[in-house]
C-alpha cells in the first residue's frame, strides 16, 4: 500500500468511495457527493491523501478548515474513507497516520473529527491515532427528519503551535 497525494485524476474513485460511505447513513451529514470543483474548494489544498494498492484507490483522507477566522488557521476537520473491500486491512490507520504527519508539516496544530456514535470503527480508528473524546454534540444536525448526535474528537499536535 502506498500513501500519496490525492490528485484530480483520483476523483472518480474517491467519489465512489465517498458515496459508498454516505450510503451507510453513518458517515456524514452530506447525502450526496459534490462535484470535484466543489470538493476541491471546500478542502485545504494540502494534506489530501490516497492509499493506493497498485493503481486502485483503497481509501482517501483530507482536511477541511473549521473556520475562516485567522485564529483557527491551524485547526482542521478530518475526513477519512476506506473502500469496503479494504476495511480491516490497516488502510485507515496508514491514511490517518500519514494525514497527521502531513498536517503537522503544514502547520496544523489541532485536528478534529465529528463522528456519529454508531460509526464505532471510525471512533476506534481516531482513538487509536491519539484523538481524545471531547464530548457529544447532541442533536447537532439533521439528516432528513432525524436529528443526529456526533462525538467530537480532537488531536492536539505535540510539535506545532507550542
Amino acid at each position: 500500500m502506498q500513501i500519496t497525494a490525492l490528485l484530480p485524476a483520483h476523483w472518480s474513485a474517491v467519489k465512489t468511495i465517498y458515496e459508498a460511505g454516505l450510503a451507510t447513513g453513518n458517515a456524514s451529514f452530506q447525502t450526496s457527493a459534490p462535484s470535484w470543483e466543489d470538493w476541491d474548494t471546500a478542502h485545504l489544498a494540502h494534506s489530501r491523501l490516497v492509499a493506493l494498492d497498485g493503481d486502485v484507490v483503497a481509501g482517501w483522507a483530507a482536511l477541511t478548515p473549521v473556520s475562516g477566522r485567522c485564529v483557527y488557521a491551524g485547526v482542521a476537520e478530518v475526513s477519512i474513507y476506506v473502500d469496503d473491500s479494504y476495511r480491516g486491512q490497516g488502510v485507515g490507520k496508514a491514511l490517518l497516520q500519514a494525514l497527521i504527519t502531513e498536517s503537522e508539516a503544514r502547520g496544523i496544530w489541532t485536528l478534529q473529527a465529528g463522528i456519529f456514535p454508531e460509526n464505532t470503527a471510525s471512533l476506534r480508528l481516531h482513538e487509536w491515532a491519539g484523538f481524545r473524546r471531547v464530548g457529544v454534540r447532541e442533536k447537532i444536525g439533521k439528516i432528513g427528519d432525524r436529528w443526529r448526535d456526533t462525538v467530537l474528537l480532537e488531536k492536539r499536535s505535540k510539535t506545532v503551535g507550542l
